[in-house]
């Protein structure tokens, strides 16, 4: 009997985790967290809902589930849909630890839990938009381009 390739190809991530039960599980203990961050509530609308359905549909897809995101809203151009949002370390730091704490009450193996928060914090510090000029690497404004009162 002879094996497609389909029968031979590794399982997605989501597979190996359960499939869409995992995931829905998984954003439902991010956003408790979400709900009393003083931090990061502010960030999001009073009926969360639709921030839930669209980060558990990113996760499913990219992880190797149905394309349910990318039917419903397109391309998920991460950044640019983040970018009207004030993102610095404070922010990403909340996100990394209500996340991190979905992770560990999740039922995934270790080495499944360590690829998703790996994921989870480069995605993080990717959104970052927010952050304040290190020393060292102010910008520069040229002497004739300085703004002058008229006196």
């Amino acid at each position: 009997m002879a094996t497609s390739a389909r029968d031979s190809a590794p399982a997605s991530v989501y597979e190996r985790l359960g499939g869409s039960d995992f995931f829905a599980a998984l954003v439902e203990r991010f956003y408790e967290g979400v709900a009393g961050d003083p931090v990061l509530r502010p960030l999001y609308p009073e009926d969360m809902t639709d921030a839930a359905t669209n980060l558990a549909d990113f996760l499913i897809q990219y992880w190797g589930g149905p394309d349910d995101y990318s039917r419903r809203r397109g391309h998920p151009m991460l950044r640019a849909r983040h970018l009207p949002f004030s993102i610095g370390r404070p922010e990403r730091d909340a996100w990394i630890q209500h996340m991190r704490a979905a992770v560990a009450a999740s039922d995934a193996p270790e080495d499944l839990a360590c690829e998703l928060l790996g994921y989870f914090d480069r995605a993080a510090t990717h959104l970052l938009n927010a952050e304040p000029p290190r020393p060292g690497h102010l910008p520069i404004v040229p002497p004739s381009t300085e703004i002058r009162g008229d006196g």
